[in-house]
């Protein structure tokens, strides 16, 4: 999403871009090095889709050019990696949203991020009441980057819900893989299913499905086609960084990261939500079905 490269702009830093792996969507930490220079600060990882980044190689190549590690964990809440840490809290700091389309989500705009560095935790609470400690001395330029009571009233009663609402997203996508096998479409090539590449791991939130994302052929054709009947589908996301307008600064032209290429033009979410139902997965999938015959 825009906003971990907009945050990075906006400092008067320069975003440097990396491919991504094409089996999770998340950085490839194979391709991190090579980007880097002696200018580089952090490398900033987004656990996308709901699945962790593969996070140990992310911290040897930190640890080895004394990097700071920001975690981008906006749509993976509770999202475990292979040893069992939770993302967001692997990293020096981790950043969650609590937008309402998130897995927990507030009534409006929220978020939050952690550490467990004393002095960034601090550093942070000053900045998010206007640089000021105490009220009216300002030590820093911050701004106004506090959670609403409202909101956070709102999270207190839904995060008892989480776990709950996790498992079943997650039945809901061993559902969609059952019948998306018995519909031929995935031997035919049709469809390619997302990879929950740490499934085997034995951590029990491997991937925490705030969206299902798959790779489809004639993609917009077949949105078109889920429309007609009633059924809702989004991009994530249909243009990459490097090819987004306000970026052109940073000299990228198409071809220069053919993953996040392939991927905008071949993705497509279709409904996950833990409400989902079973007859309702089955009408999703004979529609894509329908429209590959």
């Amino acid at each position: 999403f825009f906003a971990t490269a907009g945050a990075v702009a906006r400092l008067g830093a320069k975003p440097v871009l990396v491919d991504i792996d094409p089996r999770t969507f998340n950085l490839d930490p194979n391709r991190i090095e090579k980007a880097m220079t002696q200018r580089t600060k952090a490398i900033i990882p987004v656990h996308l889709y709901g699945q962790s980044a593969d996070m140990g190689p992310i911290m040897d190549v930190a640890h080895r050019g004394n990097l700071a590690v920001i975690e981008d964990a906006a749509q993976a809440i509770g999202t475990e990696y292979t040893d069992g840490r939770r993302v967001g809290s692997i990293g020096t700091i981790g950043c969650f949203s609590f937008f309402p389309s998130k897995n927990l989500g507030c009534l409006g705009d929220g978020g939050m991020a952690v550490t467990n560095d004393p002095d960034l935790a601090e550093r942070m609470r000053v900045l998010r009441t206007h640089g000021s400690k105490p009220k009216y001395y300002h030590k820093l330029i911050g701004g106004n980057f506090r959670l609403d009571t409202i909101q956070a009233a709102v999270l207190t009663v839904k995060l008892k819900y989480l776990d709950q609402w996790t498992r079943r997203r997650q039945g809901n996508a061993d559902r969609y893989e059952t019948l998306f096998q018995q519909s031929g479409l995935i031997q035919a090539g049709r469809v390619r299913l997302p990879e929950a590449v740490y499934r085997t791991s034995g951590v029990k939130h491997y991937h925490i499905y705030n969206q299902f994302v798959l790779r489809v052929e004639r993609r917009n054709d077949l949105m078109a086609h889920l429309k007609q009947k009633g059924i809702g589908t989004e991009i994530y996301y249909p243009v990459p960084f490097h090819l987004q307008e306000c970026f052109r600064y940073l000299g990228h032209q198409e071809g220069d990261f053919p993953e996040s290429e392939r991927a905008a033009n071949e993705t497509v979410a279709i409904p996950i939500y833990p409400e989902l139902t079973p007859a309702q997965q089955a009408e999703v999938v004979d529609a894509v079905t329908t429209f590959y015959r």
